[in-house]
């Protein structure tokens, strides 16, 4: 029986790392990834000859080194992640209790056929069927999450795993095993049927929660460009309408400068022709960019600027191409913009403007935004963000530049000195950004 034990264990511990491995986002090169999964399963397999082995009559010993296993292998899945954030935490505790399924499979066939070849075929095989099916089945949904910032914090999602880890070793481990209690056999059996159950349940749950979310935030997006194209056919219809008037008025003027001409009345017809570029400035159409699109929220934002007095001065450049996706750049821009503006409010002139650069070549993007800001600003300790200062429900378009950010593998610097924010997205791209 102490076989069993040992090669159960080692296998668990190897498909644990294969699980991770599989199911979070790199931090480090394949290489490195897999050097790092293998000293940490070696360290565990060490552990687990000791407390099965040498210190076998020790329960004790058993507990610590248990709970010393878990440290190593939560902390392996944090440390191989790119994101060290919650959702790692709960893959790496989610792959905790997939591979203990296989450990008590194993207990199940020895004490039923009391065969070692069955017991550990049958974890063998049951580690592989589980590792299989949930990466066909939620491997996507496990890989989006990781790379979206729109969802909560999962720290309380973390409580499943946990609870059903310890559920599962109560019943099945310590302090008294299956050998010891067979009885518990058909519980293990309905509990690890429950929790697989559970999980997949949650995870599509959540998964459309999260898609509807974002599908809410591309229609308030359109909505946002629907209205910018409508601003933009409006001062369009405007000024074609108002030169249709300057260009019927020309012959007027036209014979007024000949009379001022015949009585050399010079300064009267600067005056005049002073009058005639003013019409023609005011009805000229601002176009910040190439592209449709942004160009179109640009619009919207210097509107929105205008009607709250603030100075909103833009240095862009956009052509009509660009290697990133349109339309979240545009509700990038947005976000950032509004939340200046926002940020404008309560300051009193000539303090309220916004220097906004905004570049995006084949090569890099830029955005650096810069503002007054007078109230206190308080940073996310995780993200560096700035947090909302509007309430519940307030935060989310941080979030999504956050997003968009991490998408394009881009970095946001945000700062705030002597009464004036700044924040600033770069990203550099590659021939495969899209």
């Amino acid at each position: 029986m102490i076989y069993v034990k040992d090669i159960s264990y080692m296998l668990s511990h190897v498909f644990f790392m294969v699980f991770i491995y599989l199911f979070s986002i790199h931090r480090y090169s394949k290489g490195k990834t897999i050097g790092i999964c293998l000293a940490a399963s070696l360290v565990m397999n060490v552990l687990d000859y000791f407390k099965l082995n040498l210190f076998a009559d020790s329960p004790l010993f058993y507990f610590f080194s248990t709970i010393a296993q878990i440290a190593v292998a939560q902390f392996t899945g944090l440390f191989i992640s790119k994101k060290r954030d919650s959702k790692m935490l709960f893959i790496s505790l989610s792959a905790s209790n997939y591979v203990i399924v296989g450990s008590i499979t194993a207990s199940i066939l020895y004490i039923l056929t009391g065969s070692v070849f069955a017991a550990i075929a049958g974890n063998l095989a049951m580690h592989l069927v589980i590792l299989l099916v949930l990466f066909c089945k939620i491997g996507n949904i496990f890989h989006q999450f990781c790379e979206r910032d729109l969802a909560k914090s999962w720290w309380g999602l973390c409580l499943i795993p946990i609870f059903f880890f310890c559920s599962f070793s109560c019943i099945a481990f310590f302090p008294y095993t299956l050998y010891e209690h067979p009885e518990n056999i058909l519980v293990s059996i309905f509990l690890m049927i429950t929790m697989l159950v559970s999980y997949v349940a949650v995870l599509r749950y959540l998964d459309s929660e999260t898609r509807q979310a974002e599908e809410y935030w591309k229609n308030v997006m359109f909505e946002s460009y629907i209205k910018g194209l409508e601003s933009q056919n409006y001062l369009v219809e405007q000024s074609e309408q108002n030169l249709k008037i300057l260009r019927h008025d020309m012959r007027h003027y036209s014979m007024m400068i000949s009379s001022l001409l015949d009585q050399a009345e010079y300064d009267e017809i600067r005056n005049i022709a002073g009058h005639i570029s003013e019409v023609i400035d005011e009805n000229k159409v601002n176009r910040y960019c190439e592209n449709l699109i942004v160009n179109s929220i640009l619009m919207k934002m210097a509107q929105q600027a205008q009607f709250l007095h603030i100075d909103l001065h833009l240095d862009v450049l956009i052509p009509k191409q660009i290697p990133v996706n349109e339309y979240e750049l545009a509700m990038v821009i947005a976000n950032l913009l509004e939340n200046a503006l926002f940020g404008l409010e309560n300051i009193a002139r000539p303090k309220q403007y916004v220097d906004a650069k905004i570049h995006c070549t084949q090569e890099y993007l830029l955005i650096d935004i810069e503002n007054e800001c007078e109230a206190e600003i308080h940073f996310d300790s995780l993200t560096g963000l700035p947090k909302s200062r509007r309430g519940k429900g307030h935060g989310l378009g941080m979030q999504s530049v956050q997003a968009f950010s991490d998408k394009l593998g881009g970095n946001i610097d945000c700062s705030c000195e002597n009464n004036r924010f700044r924040i600033i997205l770069f990203a550099k791209f590659t021939p495969h950004t899209a």
